[in-house]
């Protein structure tokens, strides 16, 4: 049984799927861009016999608030900071973190904040090395090198629905499993008035990411968490090299090529929740 929940951070309601046994390891399914909770909707029922599971929409994605960007700093930091009082108001003191795309530079910051609370990662597409950042991110070092009104258009092409959909189909394997509900309910928040300054904001800011990168390998290399890497493999957006820095890195890391894009718990849930189950079940 998933519960659908709301509760108040910083004065923003901030919304969360939960499934499973309080009593069993808790997992934070943290998602990315431009998706929120509903990307893991086929992977908690997967999941929830054995863990106690916790998957947030971060402020302005999803059915969280959306404070406009000049009311509300959209920064990564201000995303991790929100998540972390979230956790430590639901009693959760020690974890697993999932994460995706955006919900690297969220959970990353959260592990080096509080390094003992880990208990393990799971990585899908999210990177701490530059050499993971695919083609698309020529549009956000465009914005970084010098924001302006043309690198702030041409970011724009990417909270669009040829984008998105672009994001959910590109490279999959199995195409007649992946339902137009995951792009179309996607763009339906990015197309809410004013998200396109949030996630311009967020864009810009990304680049603090990059700035970032050396402290977590250096926070990997010193605590060495447990991380499962399950990688689609065809994902345009972050490469494979991206994957294969956290070997460089890690001891205690399976890493997992799956065939699929950068969504690919859109065909991929039931094996990646088997994955998660075998190798926390070995830890």
């Amino acid at each position: 049984m998933v519960l659908y929940k709301k509760i108040k951070i910083d004065g923003l309601d901030i919304f969360f799927r939960e499934a499973g046994h309080p009593g069993n390891p808790p997992i934070i399914l943290l998602h990315g861009f431009p998706s929120s909770s509903h990307m893991f909707r086929d992977l908690i029922p997967l999941l929830e016999d054995r863990f106690h599971v916790i998957a947030p929409d971060y402020p302005g994605f999803g059915n969280s608030s959306m404070p406009a960007a000049q009311d509300y700093p959209y920064t990564f930091e201000n995303l991790s900071l929100v998540m972390e009082k979230l956790i430590a108001k639901l009693g959760i003191s020690r974890y697993i973190l999932y994460v995706h795309d955006y919900g690297g530079p969220v959970g990353f910051r959260l592990a080096v904040r509080n390094p003992h609370r880990i208990l393990g990662f799971v990585i899908q597409n999210a990177v701490a090395d530059v050499r993971g950042l695919g083609q698309p991110f020529d549009l956000f070092k465009a914005l970084w090198a010098d924001r302006n009104p043309a690198t702030e258009a041409a970011f724009s092409e990417l909270v669009t629905f040829d984008f998105t959909k672009k994001q959910y189909l590109t490279g999959v394997c199995q195409p007649y499993l992946i339902s137009p509900d995951g792009y179309s309910m996607d763009q339906f928040f990015l197309d809410r008035p004013g998200n396109s300054e949030i996630q311009l904001e967020l864009g810009y800011d990304y680049r603090k990411n990059v700035e970032e990168y050396p402290a977590w390998k250096q926070y990997l290399r010193t605590y060495q968490p447990p991380a499962l890497i399950a990688w689609g493999k065809n994902d345009f957006i972050f490469t494979l090299e991206g994957a294969y820095a956290f070997s460089r890195e890690l001891h205690h890391i399976e890493t997992c090529f799956l065939c699929g894009g950068h969504f690919v718990l859109e065909e991929q849930s039931r094996h990646v929740s088997e994955l998660i189950k075998s190798f926390f079940g070995r830890k």
